[in-house]
């Protein structure tokens, strides 16, 4: 299916189809999201952001939430 006909296809739907549709895909958006940092971490990619962010924390310059 080309985005052509995927955007056609979203446009037809019912109101509360397209509801349905838009939390299915905030979900699989999110899933894909986690999987990528799961994969990013294992290989290291973000290693350095978490010792700038140590560092950081450890030179008190941060503030609790």
């Amino acid at each position: 299916m080309s985005i052509q006909e995927l955007e056609a296809a979203v446009s037809h739907l019912a109101p509360s189809e397209l509801e349905q549709f838009s939390r299915w895909f905030e979900e699989y958006m999110a899933d894909r999201w986690d999987r990528q940092i799961e994969a990013d971490v294992a290989v290291g990619l973000l290693d350095d952001a978490g010792k700038r962010a140590d560092e950081q924390f450890d030179a008190g310059r941060c503030t609790p939430l």
